[in-house]
């Protein structure tokens, strides 16, 4: 059995990161759990330790300083492993792209499976995004 049937055969345990942000992604993502998006009734948990996440969802720039930290933790996730970056900053940087601080895109620093643009996403985007990626991992 490879590593996408064991996924799909589960409920995903998601795991949230903030490398650096504003906290609207953040605000969104506490929004999918209050019970108008209720993201748990998909069997869509967050939970509190990296060893324990199937996804890793990563919002902010990563700057210079969370680099190690991003790294670090990517490597503390068991495997099979699916990260999703939420918001046009782990993207681009947006308002902060060409800035000092900024290490770059997410992607250069650790593989993205899913990319949910916007600043910031709606938590429908959010919840259409993971599930497109459910449907790509069948």
């Amino acid at each position: 059995m490879g590593w996408r049937e064991k996924i799909l055969k589960r409920s995903l345990w998601v795991y949230h990161l903030a490398t650096g942000p504003c906290n609207n992604c953040d605000i969104e993502i506490l929004d999918l759990l209050t019970p108008r998006h209720d993201v748990e009734r998909f069997g869509i948990k967050l939970v509190g330790s990296v060893r324990h996440a199937d996804v890793l969802l990563v919002t902010g720039i990563v700057n210079r300083k969370c680099v190690p930290r991003v790294l670090r933790i990517y490597e503390q996730m068991p495997a099979p492993k699916l990260v999703i970056a939420v918001g046009a900053c782990p993207m681009g940087g947006c308002v902060f792209k060409g800035s000092y601080n900024q290490a770059g895109p997410l992607d250069k620093i650790i593989p993205v499976d899913l990319y949910i643009p916007g600043c910031p996403p709606k938590p429908e985007a959010i919840i259409a995004g993971i599930a497109k990626l459910l449907e790509k991992l069948k």
